[in-house]
């Protein structure tokens, strides 16, 4: 009953913001259970980069940055959100006991990002850990909200070298977003860092 409530809530914060905005707000590709959380940000100004929750006292360091474009793949795509969130290193989504929408799911260490005029973004965290089933590998969870009101979610960030990856999310046939997510981490200074782009529409169902 709470989920329900949560939903119909959430559905109707929705379709307030499409009205003030003028933009008609509409899921694509898919089931995505979840996704609404990518409207949940308190910030009326979102950066091009973000610090997610835990960042300063957690490692490993991990910074991922990359270029999301237009679905031609070579127009950098300004104002496109992106909504990240992931386990801490126990494999936990935490919670800080007093969540309000979709964070009772996702925990806290989540962000919002907003790309620059260049397509560009940014987020710093660290390396999440596996479920406490390790019944996956460890992942970044991404859902993408376009500035003409589309909203999907894209394969997840993973890591390369995680034994717990199967085949499908190392080689997906056809990735959402043009990339499969899997990220080889480069040593730097005190961080490791990885590059990913993604591509508006690619391979999402019911995009046009």
């Amino acid at each position: 009953m709470l989920k329900f409530g949560l939903a119909i809530s959430l559905t109707l914060a929705i379709n307030l913001l499409s009205f003030a905005q003028g933009v008609h707000f509409r899921s694509v590709g898919g089931g995505c259970e979840g996704c609404e959380a990518v409207f949940e940000h308190s910030n009326e100004v979102l950066a091009s980069t973000d610090t997610l929750p835990l960042f300063e006292e957690t490692s490993p360091k991990i910074k991922i940055s990359g270029t999301v474009l237009h679905k031609d793949g070579i127009t950098p795509a300004e104002g496109v959100l992106l909504y990240v969130y992931h386990t801490n290193r126990e494999g936990i989504y935490p919670k800080s006991g007093n969540e309000t929408g979709l964070d009772k799911r996702h925990g806290y260490i989540r962000g919002w990002i907003k790309t620059d005029q260049n397509g560009r973004y940014e987020f710093y965290t660290f390396k999440p850990g596996t479920y406490p089933s390790r019944s996956g590998p460890a992942h970044i969870h991404l859902t993408i909200l376009e500035p003409n009101g589309k909203y999907y979610w894209v394969e997840s960030y993973y890591f390369s070298g995680d034994p717990l990856m199967t085949d499908q999310e190392m080689n997906p046939k056809s990735p959402r977003g043009g990339s499969k997510g899997v990220l080889n981490l480069s040593q730097g200074k005190n961080i490791l860092t990885g590059t990913r782009d993604i591509i508006l529409g690619k391979n999402i169902s019911g995009y046009e």
